[in-house]
């Protein structure tokens, strides 16, 4: 069979090629790479929000999400002249790499072109990518843990953040976990944003003894337990945003939840095919984020009191 002609979609100001429209990306489905498209220019306010000014690293499927996966930190070669780039630089390795910039649906749709299917950007802007705007609470399911065990986590979690005077805004993974997310003055490096999760994860698991561990090492981790992965908030670690599909046959998405929605929230109903329609009905329930900003000195003021301590990052 030869390839499907190409589409030029009408994004906003600007014309994006598609290339192969038809080739089928989610084979659970059968949905293909233009649904791809599609599905994004439906959460397009959204998709923005969560990635506007970040750098962003790309999840890219070039035949598909049963194929073979690309990891792209560096903007792929072709973006047109209006796709934005910020470098960032790895210390580890002493390199930089330009890296996507979002500001406008079009960059998306242009990313979907050159076969991206998942959005992973940093927790820090363009203005300063040193200094962390956004604090990342990663409730990470073990091989045995049930659900269940990760929406009771949630609403611990809820507690402590409540009683610190901070606002979550929670999203499932797309897989099997969930993930909060809380605006923060970018005042601090991510060595302290990473001590100030710790802090946090370290409070959740002293009122949840029985469901939560902060065991560093994997194999030391008991699998029936959840670990509040303080280190998604380490400098160029990154997960999927909101509205980020994810690379599974089942094309689930990272999607935006209320907190009352967490007691039956069941992760594998949002799609590319079911969260069109909730984002049109209920909006972007992440859309007052940057509103709801906090500072996480009386974290760091925890940490001190504990004498908790991260690994540098190298």
């Amino acid at each position: 069979m030869g390839k499907s002609p190409a589409v030029e979609l009408e994004v906003e100001d600007r014309v994006v090629r598609i290339s192969n429209p038809d080739r089928v990306y989610f084979p659970a489905r059968g949905e293909t790479k233009l649904d791809l498209a599609n599905y994004y220019l439906s959460v397009g306010d959204g998709i923005v929000r969560a990635l506007r000014e970040r750098p962003c690293m790309l999840h890219r499927f070039p035949e598909g999400v049963t194929g073979e996966k690309v990891h792209q930190k560096r903007l792929p070669h072709g973006a047109p002249p209006w796709v934005r780039t910020v470098r960032v630089h790895f210390p580890r390795y002493n390199r930089h790499a330009d890296e996507l910039c979002v500001s406008h649906i079009a960059d998306v749709i242009w990313a979907v072109q050159m076969s991206t299917v998942e959005f992973h950007p940093w927790n820090s802007r363009a203005a300063d990518t040193e200094k962390p705007d956004e604090w990342r609470i990663d409730l990470d399911p073990g091989p045995e843990c049930s659900f269940e065990r990760v929406r009771r986590v949630a609403l611990v979690a809820q507690e402590v953040l409540a009683e610190l005077g901070a606002v979550g805004f929670p999203k499932t993974s797309g897989s099997k976990g969930l993930h909060i997310y809380v605006r923060i003055k970018p005042e601090h490096g991510f060595q302290d944003v990473r001590k100030a999760a710790l802090a946090f994860a370290h409070e959740v698991e002293r009122r949840a003894p029985d469901d939560v561990e902060t065991t560093w090492w994997r194999k030391d981790r008991d699998p029936a337990l959840v670990f509040v992965d303080y280190n998604q908030n380490a400098r160029d670690h990154t997960i999927a945003s909101a509205y980020s599909v994810r690379g599974f046959p089942e094309a689930t998405v990272s999607t935006p939840i209320r907190w009352d929605e967490i007691p039956d929230v069941d992760p594998r109903e949002f799609t590319i095919a079911t969260v069109p329609k909730r984002y049109a009905e209920l909006g972007d329930l992440h859309a007052g984020i940057d509103d709801a900003v906090w500072s996480i000195e009386p974290l760091l003021e925890w940490a001190a009191r504990d004498e908790l301590e991260v690994p540098d990052e190298q």
